[in-house]
C-alpha cells in the first residue's frame, strides 16, 4: 500500500522550472519507485533505467516510426499545414526503421566517413577561434555563451560542410527554430504547427536549389560526396537529399550548441574538475565523456511501440508513445559508481547520449570534436571564465534536448 500510495504522488512534469533545471531528483525517484512510468500529461510511457533504456533501443518492440499515426489523426486543416514537413521527417533516418533505415544509412556511410570528419578539423578550430576573438574583442565582460558562442559555432560548421554561405546564420537559425518547437523541442507553443511548416517550407526550398546548383556545377566538398554517394548503384533521390541536408544541420545544430552550454557550465559549477582540467589538457576528451553522461545534451529518445509486450508489469500497447530517458539512464547507479559525482577521469563511461544500436547518431564524431575544441579554447582564452552571479542560467522547455537557452556568463571573472 505504500508503495501504490508513493508512485500515486510521484507525478514527472518537464515544465515545472525546477524539473527543467535539475530533472535528476525526480529521475531517481522514477528509477526506484516506477521505472516504467506513465504519465497523462504526457500521455507517454516514462522509461528511466538504464538496461531498460538500452534493450528498448535495441528492441522491435519499438519503432521510430511515428508520424505517421500522428499525421493520420489530425484535424485537416492541420493536416493540410504540416503536409510538407511530415513528407521530409519521414524521410530522416531517425524515422525510419529497418529495410529504409538499412539502405539510407548505407548509402549515407560513403559520405559521412571518418576521414570527412577528421579533415574539419582546422575549419572547427578557425571558427572557434573566429568567434572568441569577438568575443574578446567586444570589450564587454558578460555574454551570453550559447547566443554569442555555442548556437554559431555547430551552425557555422555544419553550414561549411553544406556549402551554405556564412551569412545564411541568421536565416537558418530562425527556420531550424521554427521546425524545433515541433521536432521535440519546446512544447508550449500556440502557433508551433504554422512556424513549423514555414521553417520546413523556407528551408526545403533553399537546400533543393542548392543541391540543384552543385549538381550541375560540380565541386569538392561533402554536399558533392553526398550527392555522388552510391551503394551497389543505388543513391539518394531529390527529396532524400533535400531531407539529409536539412538534418544534419538540424540535429549538428541543436546537441552540438547543448553540448558546449552544458560542458561550459558543469565545469564552472566544479572547480575542482576544472582545475584537474586545467592541469592536465589530456582529460579533455574524458571530460567530454562526463559531461555526455552527467548531463548530456539528449534528455531523451522518442519511440512508439510497435507490439504489445510487458515490462515491469506495466502493459505498454501498439501505438502508445514512449520516453526512453537517457539522461536518466545515465545517472542509473546499477551501472555507474557514484553516478551523481562529477567526474572527468571517470573511466567507464558507457553513456547513451548517442543512442544505440542501427540508429546510433552518424554525427556523434563531429559532436566531440567540435564540443572538445570549442571548450577547451574557451577556457584557455578566457582563464577567468565565471558564471554571471546575477543572471542564472535559463533551461530549454523541452522533452527531447537538454540545454540552456540562455547561459550568462562574466568573461572576465
Amino acid at each position: 500500500m505504500k508503495t501504490a500510495e508513493m508512485q500515486a504522488a510521484l507525478v514527472y512534469d518537464p515544465s515545472d522550472p525546477a524539473v527543467m533545471a535539475d530533472p535528476f531528483p525526480v529521475y531517481a525517484r522514477l528509477r526506484e519507485e516506477d521505472p516504467v512510468h506513465w504519465s497523462p500529461s504526457l500521455k507517454s510511457w516514462i522509461v528511466t533505467r538504464y538496461t531498460d533504456v538500452r534493450d528498448l533501443l535495441l528492441s522491435d518492440h519499438l519503432s521510430v516510426n511515428r508520424l505517421m499515426k500522428f499525421y493520420t489523426a489530425l484535424p485537416p486543416q492541420d493536416a493540410v499545414l504540416l503536409r510538407d514537413i511530415i513528407h521530409y521527417l519521414n524521410l530522416w533516418l531517425a524515422f525510419r526503421d529497418p529495410p529504409d533505415h538499412t539502405r539510407l544509412r548505407r548509402i549515407m556511410r560513403h559520405a559521412f566517413t571518418a576521414d570527412a570528419i577528421e579533415q574539419m578539423r582546422p575549419n572547427i578550430e578557425e571558427i572557434t577561434d573566429h568567434l572568441l576573438d569577438r568575443l574578446e574583442a567586444g570589450g564587454g565582460d558578460r555574454i551570453d555563451l550559447i547566443r554569442e558562442f555555442a548556437q554559431q559555432l555547430p551552425a557555422y560548421v555544419i553550414m561549411d560542410l553544406l556549402d551554405v554561405p556564412r551569412d545564411m546564420l541568421g536565416a537558418f537559425k530562425e527556420w531550424s527554430d521554427d521546425m524545433a518547437i515541433f521536432i521535440g523541442g519546446a512544447r508550449n507553443s500556440d502557433d508551433k504547427y504554422e512556424r513549423a511548416a514555414r521553417g520546413c517550407r523556407l528551408m526545403s526550398g533553399y537546400f533543393r536549389d542548392l543541391v540543384a546548383q552543385r549538381a550541375a556545377n560540380p565541386r569538392p566538398g561533402f554536399l558533392m560526396d553526398l550527392i555522388n554517394a552510391r551503394d551497389e548503384g543505388d543513391k539518394l533521390s531529390d527529396d532524400e537529399l533535400v531531407a539529409t541536408c536539412i538534418l544534419i544541420l538540424f540535429a549538428g545544430n541543436e546537441t552540438t550548441t547543448n553540448l558546449i552550454g552544458n560542458a561550459t557550465l558543469m565545469l564552472l559549477r566544479h572547480p575542482g574538475e576544472l582545475a584537474r582540467l586545467r592541469a592536465d589538457p589530456a582529460l579533455i576528451d574524458s571530460a567530454i565523456e562526463e559531461v555526455m553522461r552527467f548531463d548530456g545534451p539528449t534528455n531523451a529518445l522518442v519511440r512508439v511501440v510497435a507490439e504489445d509486450h510487458h515490462l515491469h508489469g506495466r502493459d505498454l500497447k501498439e501505438g502508445e508513445r514512449v520516453f526512453v530517458m537517457v539522461n536518466s539512464a545515465n545517472r542509473d547507479p546499477r551501472i555507474f559508481d557514484n553516478p551523481d559525482v562529477f567526474d572527468i577521469t571517470r573511466r567507464q563511461n558507457r553513456h547513451l547520449t548517442f543512442g544505440q544500436g542501427i540508429h546510433l547518431c552518424m554525427g556523434a564524431k563531429l559532436a566531440r570534436e567540435e564540443g572538445r575544441i570549442a571548450v577547451q579554447k574557451l577556457f584557455d582564452r578566457f582563464p577567468a571564465l565565471a558564471l554571471d552571479p546575477e543572471e542564472g542560467p535559463e533551461w530549454l522547455d523541452a522533452m527531447v534536448p537538454r540545454g540552456t537557452r540562455r547561459l550568462p556568463l562574466r568573461l572576465r571573472g
